[in-house]
């Protein structure tokens, strides 16, 4: 009986599960171009290159879409199963609720060992190439694209301006305007030509017929006794444009793997120790540095307090000094304090950026953990949640889930920023959706194994039409 009722659940999660799985990743894809549009449209980009990308963002994007699909599948299911009343047949056979979500919570289990690896092994494949493409896509030039009656300048040192384009790359009335130097300008006036692109897309060549090209010639710091202006006529003339500038230039992926995102958990422990490591010596020798170009640093440790207790009750240091040298000794006293401030101030700026660097090495160690047992946290909220509002559908249960995957990321997106900026200890920082959300889980399974009518429509009804009768009265 019981292998037949976790066949049962089983396969009622499965369908929901893959359906919103694949749904919330394509709507975070989807996100991600939205944000990005402006940057891709008019590139001449091709297809392979849009699948391959579209292919890295999705691999990135998984461990925050899994935990979403299981919060709704599971929402629906035992939503679904409330509804039907299977669930009250289940609990009067006398078969508990957490014997009932056992077989979801193992499959949970596996999906969030699943997460982890994947979080480990192939997210920082996946965002090392989904960056280092995406970077090559933004700062690369717009396709060339040529319009009648609009001046064109998108070619260094040209602008171009065509009247009319006809079939067979026929163009009218062109205008050339050629910058040689800051100062003297050039012009090119055709009648017609034939416009075509060289078989490896590097050039541009316009093939021009019956034609004047002005040029200026004379000293580059302006017009003067030496400057000559020419005119030339000509019948037939050809001309090229480099386009070179508008090919993407395709980065190599060792160019951006120096980056905590891109290192697995076996490279940011050693990183983390190489670092702290690090950063411990560089504290002990930078304080060394900055007083070893004074004498006292030699004696800083060495019978401090006797010398201290020997001093006491004697004449003070500016009652020894002669007036000749006491202001002499101040201003060298005071330029050397200058001096240490400096130094101290830019030792501590080095000291926080390497923090700094340490703390984000740090987040990305405990990001891969949190990921991916967020899984497990969102379900211990999803199933027994779906169980008191016994709704299906795609309704009620979206609602909650968009509320509730809200409060983890958002708590997860604050516990991360105060991490960043040193406002709360790593560990408090990134854990701090998981320790706000299994209270939260423990108190709704509680309730579901009790029957509970928290967010039951006509509980509130009933309190409702309660407080109109009392006002009446």
């Amino acid at each position: 009986m019981f292998k037949k009722l976790d066949k049962l659940i089983v396969k009622a999660f499965v369908g929901p599960f893959v359906a919103t799985f694949f749904i919330t990743l394509f709507v975070l894809v989807l996100q991600f171009f939205w944000l990005y549009i402006d940057d891709f449209v008019g590139k001449g980009l091709g297809v392979d290159v849009i699948f391959r990308f579209i292919l890295y963002q999705s691999a990135v994007l998984v461990p925050l879409a899994l935990p979403l699909a299981i919060l709704l599948s599971s929402l629906m299911t035992f939503g679904n199963l409330g509804e039907s009343f299977e669930l009250v047949a289940i609990k009067s056979a006398g078969i508990s609720l957490l014997r009932f979500m056992r077989p979801l919570f193992i499959i949970c289990v596996f999906i969030s060992g699943i997460a982890f690896l994947f979080t480990n092994y192939i997210i920082p494949v996946a965002t090392l190439k989904s960056r280092t493409l995406l970077s090559d896509i933004v700062y690369a030039k717009p396709a060339f694209d040529l319009k009648e009656g609009v001046f064109y300048d998108r070619i260094n040192g040209f602008s171009i301006k065509i009247g009319k384009k006809e079939a067979d790359s026929i163009i009218k009335d062109v205008i050339v305007y050629e910058q040689g130097n800051p100062l003297q300008d050039n012009f090119i006036i055709a009648d017609s030509g034939v416009m075509r692109v060289t078989g490896s897309k590097r050039f541009l060549e316009f093939n021009l017929i019956n034609g004047w090209r002005y040029q200026e010639r004379g000293s580059e710091y302006g017009a003067g006794a030496g400057t000559e202006f020419v005119r030339l006529g000509f019948k037939e003339y050809k001309k090229q444009f480099d386009l070179s500038s508008f090919q993407i230039n395709w980065t190599a992926d060792s160019v951006n793997k120096n980056n905590e995102k891109m290192y697995s958990m076996r490279q940011l422990n050693r990183s983390i120790d190489s670092l702290q490591h690090e950063n411990d010596s560089l504290s002990i020798r930078g304080f060394k540095d900055l007083f070893l170009a004074y004498q006292f640093a030699s004696l800083i440790d060495s019978n401090w307090k006797e010398t201290t207790a020997s001093i006491q009750g004697k004449k003070s240091f500016d009652d020894i000094l002669p007036d000749s040298v006491r202001y002499t000794i101040n201003d060298r006293v005071q330029e050397n304090a200058n001096a240490l401030k400096s130094s101290v101030e830019s030792l501590i700026t080095v000291n926080n950026d390497r923090e700094k660097t340490l703390r984000r090495h740090k987040i990305e160690w405990h990001r891969k953990i949190t990921l991916s047992l967020a899984c497990l946290v969102l379900f211990m909220i999803g199933a027994p949640l779906g169980s008191i509002i016994r709704k299906g559908g795609l309704g009620t249960p979206l609602i909650f889930a968009i509320v509730f995957f809200m409060i983890f990321y958002f708590s997860s997106t604050t516990g991360e920023k105060f991490a960043k900026e040193n406002s709360m200890s790593v560990f408090n920082g990134m854990w701090m959706a998981t320790i706000i959300l299994v209270p939260v889980g423990l108190f709704l399974t509680y309730k579901a194994m009790h029957d509970s009518q928290l967010f039951n429509k006509e509980r509130y009804q009933r309190i409702t039409r309660f407080f109109k009768k009392k006002k009446t009265v």
